[in-house]
């Protein structure tokens, strides 16, 4: 396990990898409210396989600066991402994983026909695109719908001035244990405290949810074009499983979809051998697909 920092156009960004260094290169995007080390359990495994995991600290989140003018859209995490693929020497093979906002981000990389990367997997959130119904899955889509609103009380929390910055500590703990129930964080949760470590940093990664309405944001939108991997917990707290087979069916093949029944929204930190597994799987027919 290495640790240096990138300097990116807007920032430097601090970098946790695993692996070889000559290995193929896999880039791993944190969520909220999180950190590199998320990947901590993860990549190990995929190291072992001869991959190199770069997991960078998104913007806003110490030791990676919070950047001058302010800018959290989508738009910009995405070209974080393409930035940090230039400067570790990423090429045509390097594959893309995110969870919750990475995973976000990895999926307007997904349906960017520009995108260096070859292929993606989403961990928690699938494309946004793909979260319409059906006449096959509405009967799985409506009841997802009416129980969402009581996951997604936070959006609306963190819109609100200064209100998550001055209660940002237990905030994030009612989320951790409401997300992935009976998962301990209590380590998460102190990795957390050193990258949000005061009320710049935390009005930085509360920011990402204020610029949801932006221009910029919009490309979360739009439909994937890469092999895509997508994995949800069964027990996830902040995104219904219930829209999991509703995106499970526009899934076609080399794209793949799973659902981790005993996990909830951290599933890779819950059950890192089988999303390791999964991983691996994808990566490597991606691979021998190309």
């Amino acid at each position: 396990m290495r640790e240096y920092t990138v300097s990116l156009p807007t920032h430097e960004a601090g970098v946790v990898e695993w692996g070889p260094r000559d290995g193929e290169l896999v880039l791993a995007l944190h969520g909220f409210p999180d950190t590199a080390w998320t990947w901590r359990s993860v990549a190990p495994l995929l190291a072992e396989a001869g991959y190199r995991v770069a997991a960078p600290f998104l913007r806003g989140y110490a030791p990676s600066e919070v950047p001058v003018g302010g800018d959290y859209s989508v738009s910009a995490l995405a070209a974080d991402a393409i930035a940090l693929h230039h400067r570790l020497g990423g090429d045509a093979s390097t594959a893309l994983i995110g969870h919750d906002w990475g995973a976000i981000t990895a999926s307007a990389l997904a349906g960017d026909p520009a995108s260096p990367f070859d292929r993606v997997a989403l961990l928690a959130v699938p494309p946004l695109a793909w979260m319409t119904p059906t006449a096959a899955t509405w009967r799985s889509w409506l009841p997802a719908v009416v129980r969402q609103p009581r996951h997604s009380w936070y959006i609306a929390y963190n819109q609100v001035p200064g209100l998550a910055e001055r209660n940002f500590d237990r905030l994030v703990r009612r989320l951790w244990r409401d997300w992935s129930p009976g998962y301990d964080a209590t380590d998460d949760l102190a990795h957390l405290a050193r990258a949000v470590p005061d009320r710049a940093h935390a009005e930085a990664v509360v920011s990402y949810y204020r610029a949801l309405a932006s221009r910029g944001s919009r490309t979360a939108l739009a439909a994937p074009r890469t092999p895509l991997l997508h994995l949800h917990g069964g027990r996830d707290g902040a995104l219904d499983p219930g829209f999991f087979p509703v995106a499970a069916s526009r899934v076609s093949e080399p794209s793949r979809a799973a659902l981790l029944p005993d996990a909830g929204h951290f599933l890779h930190l819950e059950d890192p051998v089988a999303v390791s597994g999964h991983l691996l799987d994808f990566l490597r027919s991606a691979a021998t697909a190309r």
